[in-house]
């Protein structure tokens, strides 16, 4: 249960141990737990790296233990630092992996730019995407998030969409779970499921994505802005990861003509899908402002959402709810709690896509 505060299982268990039984001996313990000598040692040890207990195994018979609220404080506070460390290595690499990225784009031979096309402006964009999508042969995948669109970029899709249909083209896409409650995307939805296409939702998506003949994906320069600048991506091996992520992301998806996930739990201890994914974006480091883009919500209805998990998981902050949610089980026990920093957001408003848009 402790795992995620850094406790392996036989050390909690020596731990609890201590705590019920204070007055016990080391080789008492051990007898009780049913432990070698070697594994009771490596067990104080590392309760006394921890600072959980005093003085050491080595100096006394029978060495104290902190009580529970104080260990937890050491711990969360031990955790908190860590992970703060940690963001600061991660924003590090990630400036430096852009710069690493921007060198190699402009040094790149002429041969190898052919494979990377640039796109500038909302008009250079529509007008590139509406030629992939009269070039497609086989099939367009598209991640829409931002939650729901206009009516007329909604309206000016169904010409391309259809004719794409009507060619034989098959047409999947993905878009958030908030347009089931989005009435104008809500109907665009079910005019497509009509006309053959397949359309599936999800709590978040990574970014905003285009896949034509799987051989094209247009991808936004900059996922919080996807109106700005894009790219036209043709390496094979960028492809092949791209539609490995779609493909990942489309089965564990709702179909649209499923319930949506709004209803309220059986019980205080399930979630729906949107809580859930609520839950793993804060283990993730996101702000209530970066969830609302991702879940395409609104920023107050982010902020009850996660004031909601708080409650039921009676944390008093955002890093306690990490690790207590882990506890009952609502996040797998890989997952680390929520980082003291924010993360960076999915993408907002975008123009019309060949497919689903």
């Amino acid at each position: 249960m402790l795992k995620a505060l850094g406790l392996d299982t036989v050390t909690e268990r020596v731990y609890r141990a201590m705590l019920s039984n204070p007055d016990e001996t080391v080789s008492q313990l051990a007898a009780r737990l049913s432990l070698a000598p070697a594994a009771m040692g490596m067990a104080l040890d590392r309760l006394s790296e921890l600072s959980l207990i005093y003085p050491t195994a080595r100096e006394s018979e029978i060495p104290r233990v902190l009580g529970p609220e104080t260990a937890m404080g050491i711990l969360l506070a031990r955790q908190e630092a860590a992970l703060a460390a940690q963001q600061e290595r991660t924003e590090t690499a990630r400036a430096a992996a852009a710069r690493l990225v921007a060198e190699f784009a402009s040094a790149r031979p002429q041969g190898a730019r052919d494979s990377m096309e640039r796109l500038h402006g909302i008009d250079t964009i529509r007008h590139r995407l509406a030629q992939l999508g009269d070039s497609a042969r086989r099939s367009v995948m598209t991640f829409a998030p931002g939650g729901g669109h206009s009516e007329d970029d909604l309206r000016a899709s169904r010409g391309p969409n259809h004719a794409m249909l009507a060619r034989g083209v098959q047409l999947r896409t993905v878009y958030l779970d908030s347009v089931r409650n989005h009435a104008p995307t809500r109907v665009h939805v079910e005019w497509l499921n009509r006309c053959g296409a397949r359309v599936r939702t999800a709590p978040s998506l990574p970014l905003r994505m285009i896949i034509v003949d799987r051989e094209t994906a247009v991808l936004p320069m900059d996922v919080s802005d996807a109106r700005g600048a894009a790219l036209v991506l043709r390496e094979e091996s960028l492809l092949v990861a791209l539609c490995a992520l779609f493909e990942q992301t489309w089965a564990v998806s709702q179909p649209f003509g499923e319930p949506g996930t709004g209803a309220k739990p059986a019980d205080a201890g399930e979630l729906t899908r949107r809580e859930q994914e609520v839950l793993r974006l804060l283990a993730e480091g996101h702000t209530d402002e970066s969830v609302a883009k991702r879940l395409g919500i609104s920023s107050r209805s982010a902020r009850r959402i996660v004031a909601g998990l708080l409650r039921r998981l009676d944390a008093r902050s955002r890093f306690e709810a990490g690790i207590l949610a882990v506890m009952a089980g609502w996040l797998p026990s890989g997952s680390n709690p929520p980082l003291p920093a924010g993360a960076a957001s999915g993408a907002e408003a975008s123009p019309p896509v060949p497919a689903g848009a």
